[in-house]
């Protein structure tokens, strides 16, 4: 064998042992990546509305340091048509765990879910109807939010009759819904509810704007309240309700935000918007989002089944902030805590939107 056939054979001999190695290295870290769980959030809607989604979004961030989880958001708008291949097409991909939350999307994840029983699924704010269909791969995540919304509507009592220096000689207080359906509903029966526990004599003026993505009708609507009497509105509204909390800052009125805690998401850009914001009504998607994927690393999650997360269990809150405590009074406070304390004992039996 003359040299020139030696070195070409050793080249081919060394190409395949670095080929070999390539694939072994690529190999170990295909499995390094497929040994995390896999995770997609998919919202119909859109990120920014400072509440609702945005929340939900924390939850996969969070759970993606925290967990080190693969995880991702997709959003998918407010045009329905989108929705059902949309969810049909994260289904079929390489997801461990795919997220869908809100009514709107339950029938879409009751006609995709059971034909993926390899998959898991979450769906949050809504529940699927685990007798319609083969489900015990879905995990249900409701939310007390009447009970919270009880402790606002105490709280906004407590405001319209104080002598605080945005509050009038009215005994109005405002809400405003997205849209007239139960899980808004459920909030208001709460909200409602709290106020006539601290003084039966307030009145409250209850608006929907028909739509979750209208800022400008969010205001309009929140601006007539204002005009009407009332020092205070509490904004459930999803994107529409940033409209109600632009139209308090025009009046100079208070407001109560929700689902995220929005003084925060405006204080380093609009202290004077910011410093309308008393508290909001904590529906806690983040931590709901979160402990459930932390839950199904553990192998604690019950799937098939939903769960409500109400005050005691963290599910749902107000918002204990510096502008709450700069704003109320350390007897308003304390007498919210006590409101918080028979709730979660049952000593206070709160209202709901469902089942009526």
């Amino acid at each position: 064998m003359n040299k020139f056939k030696r070195v070409l054979i050793l080249s081919v001999i060394t190409l395949m042992v670095l080929s070999t190695m390539s694939v072994f290295a690529g190999g170990d870290k295909e499995a390094a990546d497929e040994s995390k769980v896999k995770v997609v959030l998919y919202v119909n809607g859109t990120l920014g509305d400072k509440s609702f989604f945005d929340s939900a979004a924390r939850g996969i961030d969070q759970a993606v340091k925290e967990l080190g989880i693969v995880g991702k958001v997709v959003e998918g708008g407010y045009d329905p048509a989108r929705w059902e291949p949309d969810i049909l097409q994260l289904a079929e991909g390489d997801w461990d765990i795919v997220i869908i939350g809100t009514w709107q999307l339950q029938e879409y994840l009751e006609k995709i879910a059971p034909n993926h029983p390899e998959k898991k699924f979450f769906t949050y704010d809504t529940t699927a109807n685990y007798e319609n269909g083969n489900l015990g791969n879905v995990y249900s995540i409701l939310y007390s939010q009447n009970e919270a919304s009880f402790l606002a509507g105490a709280l906004a009592a407590m405001i319209t009759t104080s002598d605080l220096p945005q509050a009038n000689s009215d005994k109005v207080i405002g809400f405003l819904g997205g849209m007239d359906i139960p899980v808004i509903n459920d909030f208001k029966v709460g909200f409602e509810e709290g106020a006539a526990y601290i003084d039966p004599a307030i009145k409250v003026l209850v608006t929907y704007a028909g739509a979750f993505s209208d800022p400008a009708k969010g205001k309009e609507l929140s601006l007539a309240m204002f005009d009407q009497g009332a020092d205070i509105s509490f904004n459930v509204a999803g994107e529409t309700g940033l409209g109600g909390i632009d139209a308090a800052k025009e009046k100079g009125k208070y407001t109560l935000g929700v689902d995220s805690d929005q003084y925060l998401l405006f204080a380093d850009t609009d202290a004077e918007k910011a410093a309308n914001i008393v508290t909001s009504m904590m529906k806690n998607v983040d931590f709901s989002i979160y402990r459930a994927i932390e839950m199904h690393i553990a192998g604690t999650l019950k799937y098939g089944e939903a769960e409500i997360l109400d005050i005691e269990k963290g599910g749902v809150g107000l918002a204990d902030n510096e502008n709450y405590q700069k704003v109320t009074t350390a007897e308003m406070r304390a007498e919210i805590e006590e409101i918080a304390r028979k709730i979660t004992s049952g000593e206070i039996k709160v209202g709901t939107a469902f089942g009526q």
